[in-house]
């Protein structure tokens, strides 16, 4: 669960840090204290848009932390596939926000907001201020089925995904290759004479490397001649003032006293052994000027063979090896255009076994889809009749056959009827705003149970209700709390009478600055936010024993349950 919050230089935040309790957690304060800012911080944290606007005035970064503590199987294998570890038991999700960078980690760990989005998917559930809206849109009602259906709809979804992305690349294969004759003639001609043209210069791998060392020696080759000349006459033994007659005039010197000490005869050996070098030098050296005669022929023949290698990498690829590897490739057209009518009936059957293939793993999807909607629509409708739908009729009608996509052929749709006798319509058709409030609560606590979430936010699910629909819907949110975290920003007193933990979120000014502050309610002070939610603008004795018996009802209905 969501242990605590802390948030610093955020918007109107200077410095607030928020510890959350297990069960049913409840946010209240007056319009335009920042209920929904500090919800928007959690999104931040865990990833979301950050625009530099976003930053208290006068700072320079801000700074957001999630503590969560790590529970449930989930989490921990999230975990270990982003080798990350649980320290004692805890996840600190943290952001550091700057304009144009943001540095975001796990467990001390630098890691980027695509990863922190990733674990935050199996740790907490936001519903944010209008997110039933996309109830009236059908294809977020597949996301839900297909979210519902588990682990056996997204197997199949990817199966079909994969399937749909094959048919579509054979279908633009076959698109691209078809060809009429003068158009076949052509591409075999081009085909034939690039072939051609690099067989007849039968390349080996490795010979430009070396033709050009070759021709970089030619190119020089009077330099060098004359430096390794000018090099052995100052170490050959040939000259009286080269390296190599003097060497040797040492030695002798060296060698008509080595019989008074042994330390001179070690010193005789290293002299010896520094002259068989210098010779070795010094007839290498002369072998290369012997060697090193310019062949204007063979220059001619050297210069040429490069210049028609590099006129193959300008064609054909800026390697020997490319240039063969394209090679193959126009043997390989060549091979096909020579039997291009069998290789187009037998890109037409494969075509039509991937079709068939992706028909059939569209009726396996859409037989899974159809089993979960059953057992779906039994669980919302028992969900929406505890919300205060007395009379609802719910359903979700799964249409096969449709125009394929990689989501399959299905035509999802929810559909709902709140009168009796009245066929069900879909929701864009009859669902009020508070109605769709609703609906999306029953949704999200039915998902909550499948997925095992266990940190779920609700930002105002209760807009557009009141009354007796509003002890329902605090009343379910109360049950959801018994196995997960809830925490809820809410303007309506029913719910906040439910609250395990309440807090106030406060908005104080002065003459330099604004501040948004959150802190913990308890007794007294929680009865008086209370009274305030049930319209009180003065805490009277009236409201507050107003406050006081919807508490007791609300305490009443929790030791019930």
């Amino acid at each position: 669960m969501l242990q605590s919050l802390r948030v610093k230089n955020l918007a109107l935040m200077e410095e607030t840090e928020v510890e959350f309790g297990p069960g049913f957690n409840i946010l209240t304060g007056e319009t335009g204290a920042g209920k929904s800012l500090l919800i928007g911080s959690v999104n931040l944290a865990l990833g979301g848009k950050f625009e530099k606007e976003m930053l208290r005035k006068g700072a320079d970064s801000a700074y957001i932390e999630l503590v969560f503590s790590a529970e449930g199987d989930k989490v921990l294998e999230k975990l270990r596939s982003m080798d990350l570890d649980a320290e004692d038991g805890m996840i600190i999700i943290s952001r550091k926000l700057q304009p144009g960078r943001s540095l975001c980690r796990i467990n001390g760990e630098t890691v980027t907001a695509r990863q922190v989005k990733e674990l935050a998917e199996v740790l907490i559930d936001i519903h944010g201020q209008h997110e039933h809206q996309s109830l009236l849109h059908k294809r977020k009602h597949l996301e839900i089925l297909d979210a519902y259906s588990g682990k056996a709809a997204g197997e199949a979804l990817e199966k079909v995904a994969a399937l749909f992305e094959r048919c579509r690349t054979l279908r633009k294969t076959l698109e691209e290759e078809s060809m009429d004759e003068a158009a076949k003639a052509r591409e075999q001609a081009l085909a034939e004479f690039e072939y051609q043209e690099i067989e007849g210069a039968a390349l080996t791998v490795g010979e430009d490397e070396e033709l050009e060392q070759r021709y970089r020696i030619m190119l020089n080759s009077q330099k060098i001649v004359q430096n390794l000349t000018e090099s052995y006459g100052y170490t050959g033994s040939d000259s009286q003032e080269g390296a190599g007659n003097y060497l040797s005039r040492a030695l002798r010197a060296l060698g008509s006293i080595t019989m008074y000490d042994e330390r001179l005869m070690d010193l005789e050996q290293q002299l010896a052994q520094v002259d068989s070098l210098l010779a070795d030098y010094n007839r290498d050296v002369a072998e290369y000027i012997a060697d090193c005669e310019f062949d204007g022929e063979d220059f001619t023949r050297v210069e040429e063979r490069l210049n028609t290698i590099n006129r193959l990498k300008e064609k054909y690829g800026s390697t020997i090896e490319e240039i063969l590897a394209y090679q193959e490739s126009r043997q390989a057209l060549l091979q096909k255009l020579s039997n291009y009518d069998a290789y187009m009936e037998k890109s037409r059957a494969e075509l039509e076994r991937a079709e068939a293939d992706l028909r059939g793993a569209c009726a396996a999807l859409s037989a899974i889809r159809q089993q979960n909607a059953a057992v779906l629509t039994e669980l919302l409708t028992k969900a929406l009749v505890n919300l205060n739908f007395l009379t609802v009729k719910f359903e979700i009608a799964v249409t096969p056959g449709g125009q394929i996509s990689a989501n399959g052929y299905d035509d999802v749709e929810f559909l709902i009827s709140t009168n009796p006798g009245e066929s069900p319509k879909s929701l864009s058709q009859v669902a009020s705003g508070g109605e769709l409030s609703r609906i999306m609560l029953a949704i999200k606590t039915v998902l909550s149970e499948k997925d095992q979430i266990d940190t779920l936010i609700f930002d105002e699910i209760d807009a557009g209700i009141s009354g007796r629909t509003a002890w329902k819907v605090s009343e379910q949110l109360n049950e959801v709390g018994h196995a997960h975290q809830v925490i809820c920003i809410t303007h309506l007193p029913q719910i906040a009478a439910m609250a395990d933990t309440h807090f106030v979120i406060e908005k104080s000014s002065t003459d330099a600055s604004t501040i948004t502050d959150i802190r913990q309610v308890e007794g007294e002070e929680s009865l008086a936010e209370l009274a305030r939610l049930l319209g009180s603008d003065t805490l009277t004795e009236a409201a507050l024993e107003n406050a006081r018996q919807m508490r007791s009802q609300a305490m009443e209905y929790k030791q019930r349950g």
